[in-house]
């Protein structure tokens, strides 16, 4: 099981706060993410033209089941795949064996800044600022809910959230 997963939106450093975190304590990071571009054999971007969005959250819940089972340093968690009712379930379960589950809250200007204009968020295109505040709406609940602990990053450096981290949860 994952020493800490981490959740969070869009731009609250999700991916770069694990790599921190695990190279901290010496351990392996793992962005789900990035196991789906490696299973899919293409970027995100191009998964959810092709094959739509649904089919990609259908491979983000089997990567995410798996990582919760196999992995067993810093798990970052893609900012939607705590919309899926089991990955719910399975992260409860997970932090009810004693698992963190640590919400990287960001507030919406430094996310839209973090983010930029890119094409590489499919669910943020257009007006990012304006995007991001509606998925906020929607999943920031889910969030609260899910989390043991609750981190700000939108004024702090990786680094600096990651031994904040580490203070909260204890050495790795």
């Amino acid at each position: 099981m994952p020493r800490v997963v981490i959740i969070g939106p869009p731009g609250s450093g999700k991916s770069t706060v694990a790599a921190a975190l695990a190279a901290q304590w010496g351990i392996e990071a793992l962005d789900t993410d990035d196991e789906i571009v490696a299973r899919a054999g293409k970027d995100i971007p191009s998964i959810f033209v092709e094959d739509g969005e649904s089919a990609f959250r259908a491979l983000e819940r089997e990567v995410v089941a798996s990582c919760l089972t196999g992995h067993d340093g810093i798990l970052a968690l893609g900012g939607g795949a705590i919309l899926d009712p089991e990955t719910q379930g399975d992260l409860e379960r997970y932090a009810q064996a004693g698992g963190e589950v640590v919400y990287l809250s960001v507030g919406a200007t430094a996310a839209a800044s973090r983010v930029g204009i890119t094409g590489s968020r499919p669910l943020l295109k257009g007006d990012v600022h304006r995007r991001w505040v509606a998925l906020m709406e929607e999943r920031r609940g889910i969030y609260e809910r899910l989390a043991t602990r609750i981190v700000p990053t939108d004024e702090a450096a990786p680094d600096v959230v990651a031994q904040a981290i580490a203070a909260e949860v204890g050495a790795g």
